[in-house]
């Protein structure tokens, strides 16, 4: 009853509920911008998301229907700009050219580190979709297995099992020589 009172106000344009509203729900849409953005979020994107978000909420507040209350429509609008700020952010960089990567490598390790990433990315994208999507989005962008399996259209369990699956096959392809469709004959 408080909430639908709240979008009335800020449906006048009352500036007061547009304060309440963000004493109210900042603590709850900056949770939703750290399980959105994941490992990638800063304490400034998650500000200027929630903000954003904000912002959003007094540009649309006469399409608000109090009936169907504020923190619902504050959550998929926060959501969505973590996402988009998602989008705008460079990927982080890949971490399998450091693996067992020495503060100094040789010309040598350098090269057989490069040739093993590429390997791995070749033997990656040789799985074909979903499958390589998945093991990119997880494994490389470090996004939750939920986020990942609701944008391919995937159940959660039907996901982790593609997962592990590709897994071995990387696993079969990289140590003995095989394809993403089975073993070499």
């Amino acid at each position: 009853m408080e909430e639908e009172k709240l979008v009335r106000k800020l449906r006048q344009g009352d500036r007061f509920a547009l304060n309440r509203a963000m004493d109210t729900y900042t603590p709850y849409l900056s949770a939703v911008v750290w399980h959105t953005m994941g490992p990638n979020a800063r304490s400034e994107d998650v500000e200027e998301v929630v903000s954003d978000a904000f912002l959003t909420l007094w540009q649309h507040r006469e399409e608000l229907k109090p009936e169907k209350g504020l923190k619902a429509w504050l959550a998929a609008v926060t959501r969505n700009k973590a996402i988009d700020r998602l989008r705008l952010s460079p990927p982080p960089s890949l971490p399998l050219e450091t693996i067992n990567a020495s503060p100094d490598p040789s010309p040598d390790q350098e090269i057989e580190q490069q040739a093993f990433a590429l390997q791995l990315w070749t033997a990656v994208e040789a799985l074909g979709p979903p499958d390589n999507a998945l093991v990119f989005r997880f494994y490389y962008q470090g996004e939750k297995l939920k986020v990942i399996s609701a944008d391919l259209g995937l159940t959660h369990s039907a996901a982790k099992v593609r997962l592990h699956r590709a897994r071995q096959k990387l696993k079969l392809i990289l140590t003995k020589g095989g394809s993403a469709d089975g073993p070499n004959e």
